[in-house]
């Protein structure tokens, strides 16, 4: 699924200029509040018009404002999934599903296939007022399911749940990236969301777009916006190896291997490792007798301006790119400078299961 997508929207204290493109998966709209990305996904539904632009979805024309076409948003097979969830208080979880595919003239068959999915299945004859957040994030998304789109929005679904709640649901958005290959836009200002579902990033700030590409390509530029946002390093690793006595797995990737807690972990298991600049050491001599385990060689590639006393050094680890947020008085001790060999010592990572070989 290709989406192209260049407008401009002008309102009183606010402009926005968006242009970015998707092949499908999850792209995310990242920023802080007030950024635009809001706005963006209501024009792509075609529930906000812009003063300029154009928008292209599976090689069909949606907006052309120079050409004037304007195709309606019930005709855009665009669903939409808002933060509030909107379900109708007075309908049961089933109807309030059952109206996305009637809405649309849909297939209302799919409803138990799309309740299995989501696991909402034992909420079918209850009310919207009964039900938690969690619960009713997920009935919005099964209604949008229902109604067969061809691209699904999710602006903010987790904002307002509690870690319980966002725990309960991130899980359902995975299932829906993975096993249902629906193209999502996912709009978001939470880091942790973002690593955990994302293919495409897309950087906005103050109404426009900053940066976008493939997700490990863009986290070492989250600050570039002004969400204060830490800049990091993704690496797509394997479980090659687990040692039951220290409950460690080891995962592979192409610069070398990392030693993680092996919880939730299995031997084969795809893993995707968020390692935060904070969480990154720097030495100039290979460590002695160190409690740090995951100690990789590397090269500076290049340093920030020092900013609040810090400086996020670019490291080259085999082709892994890193990044080290040390104090400016660190670097200097050092003498950091690009393509000075060092060692990078990991800290700490975060890490989500992808799916098995």
């Amino acid at each position: 699924m290709r989406l192209d997508i260049d407008v401009t929207l002008e309102r009183p204290g606010f402009r926005l200029t968006a242009a970015f493109a998707s092949d499908g998966g999850v792209t995310t709209l990242f920023g802080p509040s007030g950024a635009g990305k809001s706005s963006v996904a209501l024009i792509l539904a075609g529930l906000i018009r812009p003063q300029r632009g154009t928008i292209r979805l599976e090689g069909e024309t949606l907006l052309d404002t120079e050409a004037g076409i304007r195709v309606p948003s019930w005709r855009r097979r665009i669903g939409v999934v808002f933060q509030e969830g909107r379900l109708f208080p007075h309908l049961s979880v089933r109807h309030n599903l059952l109206y996305g595919a009637w809405f649309n003239r849909a297939d209302s068959s799919r409803l138990t296939t799309i309740c299995d999915l989501l696991g909402i299945g034992p909420l079918l004859d209850r009310r919207p007022g009964s039900l938690s957040g969690g619960e009713q994030r997920r009935v919005a998304i099964g209604r949008a399911l229902l109604a067969e789109p061809r691209l699904l929005i999710l602006d903010e679904p987790l904002t307002g749940l509690d870690a319980a709640r966002k725990a309960e649901i991130l899980p359902y958005l995975e299932r829906l990236r993975n096993e249902l290959g629906l193209p999502i836009l996912f709009i978001s200002h939470a880091l942790d969301e973002v690593v955990r579902l994302t293919d495409q990033l897309v950087l906005m700030d103050r109404g426009a777009v900053v940066s976008t590409g493939p997700l490990a390509e863009m986290m070492p530029r989250l600050g570039l916006i002004s969400l204060g946002a830490e800049a990091g390093a993704l690496i797509e690793t394997r479980v090659v190896a687990i040692d039951e006595t220290y409950r460690l797995a080891t995962l592979s990737f192409p610069a070398g291997m990392l030693m993680v807690p092996c919880e939730g972990l299995s031997l084969n298991a795809a893993v995707r490792v968020h390692v935060r600049a904070r969480d990154v050491a720097i030495a100039i001599e290979a460590p002695y007798r160190a409690s740090m385990l995951n100690i990789l060689p590397a090269k500076i590639s290049a340093l920030s301006e020092p900013r609040d006393g810090a400086v996020d050094v670019t490291l080259n680890a085999g082709g892994t790119e890193l990044v080290a947020r040390i104090t400016t008085l660190s670097a200097e001790r050092l003498a950091l400078v690009p393509r000075l060999a060092v060692h990078a010592m990991i800290k700490s990572v975060a890490f989500e299961r992808r799916g098995d070989v």
